[in-house]
């Protein structure tokens, strides 16, 4: 991960927040200290390196020559919160 996450010029925290990770979290998972990883946590990891999970498991090819060019990422903002509404809020909208 760390190769991934180096190769984006991005730090920990900020690798965490894009993939929607705990910045703790992230960092045990980084340095192999979080062994029992879940798929909706790989897939999150996965997203954020901007590959498919097959490709973030491909132990056969290096994390460059798979990872999206760095250029790519100059200059984007990081992500912004997604609002989680209630069941009320979400009626209210549909006008029910």
């Amino acid at each position: 991960m760390k190769e991934f996450r180096e190769a984006r010029g991005l730090s920990q925290e900020a690798f965490a927040e894009k993939a929607g990770l705990g910045y703790k979290y992230y960092q045990h998972v980084e340095a192999g200290r979080r062994r029992d990883i879940r798929l909706s946590t790989l897939e999150k990891l996965a997203k954020a390196c901007g590959l498919k999970l097959w490709e973030l498991l491909d132990f056969d090819h290096a994390p460059s020559s798979v990872a999206e060019d760095q250029t790519n990422y100059a200059g984007k903002s990081p992500a912004t919160k997604r609002t989680v509404k209630s069941p009320k809020q979400r009626s209210d909208a549909k006008g029910t």
